[in-house]
């Protein structure tokens, strides 16, 4: 006896072709503010489109209650740039799925060594410094200083830190370090989920001499004696070596901690054993009852 296979379509998410669609027929979810025109963000979003045009399409979805009007899933800010520009048209990619609220999720923002990567790669196929600055919305200076930002930077570190949004301050901060330390100061950086410049200073601050590119200069670190230093040191020292302990047994921790707090989840919401440990031992009531309210913040 053979069972007869079913064959299964799996249909596209979008259609294969770009259309152009003119902005009056497109009709976003939300409007731009005017706080939001105002950020840096927008700024530079700006003067990409103003300077190499509309890189990525908008993202449309037919309306379902009028055929010659279409939603706005992704691109409200490119949308808003290109009204304020006096455009008409846009190139869009019309998708057959209204879940307006995945785009946004599914976005993985330019992290700081990619953008590098791709600054000189454009520099390379001979784009003008000055162009590609006012398509980046940056000065000179700036740009060249994206341009060298692996100068100094062993490849370890570099590996670590390629897809996190790490600020040009703290690079080069990591530079005053010898590559030993900028590995570690990289995993820690990693493990913490902090790339801030002061979490930066403060992992230079507790880095011995000995680590330091130029040990004969002084740490820029106002108020704080060579005492406190050392100590920092030290400190750091064994957070590095408790990190690593943990990140050992995080996964069969976490493990251990999801299926007791759903133990205790089934066990509260029984309402004879709710009744029973009231009554026996009511003490616990209140700690089991934390236990599932944070069942939504972990998960």
């Amino acid at each position: 006896m053979t069972r007869k296979k079913r064959s299964k379509s799996v249909g596209l998410a979008f259609k294969q072709e770009l259309v152009h669609v003119a902005l009056d027929c497109i009709c976003p979810l939300y409007a731009v503010q005017k706080e939001t025109k105002e950020t840096v963000k927008f700024a530079q979003v700006a003067a990409s489109v103003r300077e190499v045009g509309l890189v990525e399409p908008l993202v449309v979805t037919p309306d379902k209650s009028d055929p010659d009007s279409y939603m706005l899933l992704d691109g409200h800010l490119r949308h808003a740039i290109l009204l304020d520009m006096g455009e008409k048209h846009a190139l869009c990619q019309i998708s057959t799925d209204d879940e307006a609220f995945t785009y946004n999720k599914r976005i993985s923002r330019l992290a700081t060594i990619q953008e590098h990567k791709m600054i000189l790669m454009a520099l390379k196929r001979g784009v003008p410094e000055e162009r590609l600055a006012r398509a980046l919305n940056i000065n000179i200076k700036t740009l060249q200083e994206k341009r060298r930002l692996l100068d100094g930077i062993c490849p370890e570190a570099a590996e670590l830190l390629k897809d996190k949004q790490v600020t040009l301050t703290s690079f080069r901060i990591l530079r005053k370090m010898k590559p030993l330390r900028q590995i570690e100061a990289a995993e820690l950086m990693v493990t913490m989920n902090k790339f801030t410049v002061n979490y930066a200073r403060s992992l230079l601050a507790a880095t011995p001499e000995n680590q330091l590119v130029n040990p004969e200069k002084p740490k820029a670190a106002k108020g704080v004696s060579r005492q406190q230093l050392e100590l920092m040191e030290r400190e750091s020292a064994n957070l590095e070596r408790e990190l690593r302990l943990v990140e050992d047994t995080y996964g069969v921790d976490h493990l251990d901690l999801v299926l007791a707090r759903g133990y205790v989840s089934k066990l509260i919401s029984n309402a004879r054993i709710t009744r029973y440990i009231e009554m026996h031992h009511a003490e616990f009531l209140p700690e089991f009852e934390k236990i599932t309210e944070t069942e939504a913040l972990t998960s």
